[in-house]
């Protein structure tokens, strides 16, 4: 995927909070942030984060996708997408980056976010892919049985959803580690109902979330462009 800079821009500040975040903390954080990188007054930020047990509903929520709502807090996001689950055990990525001067293109942004997380996953010889039609990053699950119609059942290891204030992104990317799956039941996924949720432990891998934050450290440039040191 080319890169959306052709000069390198001073390199994003790199945050990771290790207690658990409060949500509407985190939006309000988001959203001043974002204002700030806007008007010149802040550089971009990369903050990785956990949450308590949670949904969030994004501007495309379908009310009927909340199937368990007093399971745990339900948050209004202002993303694009529809319903997820933030929890202990999944990584959130929240990228505040200055879209506009890494190509101006909402569409290529979204692809290099899943190009990321592709990458990331690559570090742990994991074969992440994404579907027209299907938000977020998937991996095949061939030793399930089939869907009804045949296709192969394939799970989400990956949400993505972002919201722009003057070209500047916020909100982001979650990353499931060792998240409870069985947590996601109280929703229907991002509106998909007829495949799973799978995380990087669920695979069969000891990973753990810091071995997870130094590949997303490692893969940014190759994806984003090579970043110059602030």
């Amino acid at each position: 995927m080319p890169r959306a800079a052709t000069q390198p821009l001073p390199r994003p500040e790199w945050r990771i909070t290790p207690d658990l975040t409060d949500y509407a903390q985190a939006l309000a954080f988001m959203e001043t942030r974002a204002r700030a990188i806007a008007a010149g007054e802040a550089g971009e930020l990369v903050w990785l984060v956990e949450h308590p047990p949670l949904y969030t509903a994004g501007t495309s929520a379908n009310p009927r996708d909340l199937i368990d709502p007093d399971r745990f807090p339900v948050h209004e996001a202002r993303r694009g997408g529809q319903y997820t689950y933030h929890g202990p055990g999944q990584r959130v990525i929240y990228v505040m980056l200055d879209v506009n001067a890494r190509g101006r293109d909402v569409r290529a942004f979204v692809q290099q976010l899943e190009a990321w997380v592709i990458a990331a996953l690559g570090e742990f010889n994991v074969t992440g892919e994404i579907r027209d039609g299907r938000v977020g990053v998937w991996v095949a699950r061939p030793q399930k049985p089939s869907l009804p119609d045949g296709r192969p059942r394939e799970d989400k290891i990956a949400a993505i959803g972002i919201r722009l204030h003057r070209w500047v992104s916020y909100h982001g990317i979650s990353i499931n580690v060792d998240p409870e799956l069985d947590h996601f039941t109280g929703i229907v996924p991002c509106g998909i109902s007829d495949h799973g949720v799978t995380s990087l432990i669920d695979l069969g891998l000891p990973v753990t979330m810091t071995d997870l934050d130094l590949a997303l450290a490692r893969t940014f440039d190759g994806v984003f462009g090579p970043s110059a040191l602030a």
